[in-house]
């Protein structure tokens, strides 16, 4: 496995991946799922130019993308200062094969060597806590949505400002998906 920055001509491929990751068969409780609000994020989040083009990053194995991680902008208080991890997507056959950490490993790694203070994501309280995330409330990020404060979360990187807090906000794009 290869993990490097997106290019352009990853855009097809990168939106397949996220169709696939986050697609679910229909059961009794919901229908099926195509993926397509996350394959779509991305796209607009790219068309928006809200991505942090050296923080998003592709894994490949043998020439072929098989995950992806966006990172966009965010904001506090309607300031710029953190950045915000997602989706991150991979492809359902390569789930659970360390593709998805690795990823999440390199993105950490290079935003805090890109001098980003932290990064923010809405995820599952039991997994990413072994990245070094935690509930953002603890640090005064507060959520736009009344999600819980154990699936908001933040990881401090090294560039991380004492006091910086407030009300977190992420890319525009995000605020379309309930529209």
């Amino acid at each position: 496995m290869f993990i490097r920055q997106e290019q352009p001509s990853d855009a097809i491929a990168i939106r397949e991946v996220h169709r696939l990751a986050f697609a679910k068969a229909a059961t009794d409780e919901a229908p099926a799922r195509d993926g397509s609000v996350e394959a779509n994020l991305v796209d607009e989040l790219r068309a928006g130019g809200d991505l942090v083009e050296p923080l998003c990053l592709v894994a490949e194995r043998e020439g072929v993308v098989i995950g992806h991680v966006a990172v966009s902008r965010a904001s506090l208080d309607d300031a710029p200062a953190l950045v915000a991890i997602g989706p991150l997507g991979v492809r359902p056959d390569l789930q659970n094969a360390g593709v998805g950490s690795a990823l999440m490993h390199a993105t950490i790694a290079a935003a805090d060597a890109l001098g980003e203070r932290g990064i923010v994501l809405l995820g599952h309280p039991t997994y990413y806590p072994r990245f070094g995330f935690g509930p953002a409330i603890d640090h005064g990020i507060t959520p736009p949505q009344a999600w819980g404060p154990a699936y908001f979360m933040l990881r401090r990187l090294g560039a991380w400002t004492d006091g910086l807090s407030g009300a977190f906000r992420y890319a525009p794009a995000f605020e379309r998906l309930d529209d």
